[in-house]
């Protein structure tokens, strides 16, 4: 019998970027912005941002696999951020802001290795895929006033010229086919 919802995380860049695209993926039951990859126990995000902890900013997600699969968030993931650029994206650098993929299990593991060499293969980005793909061992929910940020803060700055760019992109690809 196949579970009810499955949680992949995911982190590629900023989280509000990917927390305000993977909202909108139909299948996706839940989205949570957090830390993990990290050797710090429960940081917050003025830790983080010293790129001392080890930690990425990330995005949790729950999603029903009768609905939405694994193999199609992948593909989201790798075409609504580079996954080409170590530690950063565009102006946000520093390690919390790298592309990783960070899986639950074993079958997990070779999905998103799978997807990444197809990535790779695509020619969808002109450099190679640099995302780092780690077990998940602890995932921390990050503060309250980061979560569904873009929702709650449409009308500031970053929100307008970083995220709705990004989620305006990812509608025109997925959201206009079967894709998403």
């Amino acid at each position: 019998m196949q579970e009810q919802h499955i949680t992949v995380t995911l982190g590629g860049g900023c989280f509000w970027c990917l927390e305000a695209i993977f909202q909108d993926v139909h299948g996706v039951t839940g989205v949570i912005s957090g830390y993990a990859g990290g050797h710090v126990e429960n940081p917050s995000y003025q830790e983080v941002c010293t790129d001392r902890t080890g930690h990425a900013e990330v995005i949790q997600i729950t999603f029903d696999p009768c609905v939405a699969n694994l193999e199609c968030l992948l593909e989201i993931f790798w075409n609504v951020h580079d996954p080409t650029t170590h530690n950063g994206q565009g102006a946000d650098i520093g390690t919390q802001y790298r592309s990783i993929i960070l899986y639950t299990n074993d079958g997990q593991k070779v999905a998103v290795e799978i997807s990444k060499k197809n990535a790779d293969a695509s020619g969808l980005w002109p450099n190679p895929i640099v995302t780092e793909i780690s077990q998940l061992k602890h995932f921390y929910k990050a503060e309250d006033y980061h979560q569904n940020y873009y929702r709650s803060n449409p009308d500031q700055s970053y929100c307008q010229v970083m995220i709705r760019p990004k989620v305006e992109k990812f509608h025109k690809k997925f959201m206009n086919s079967n894709d998403g």
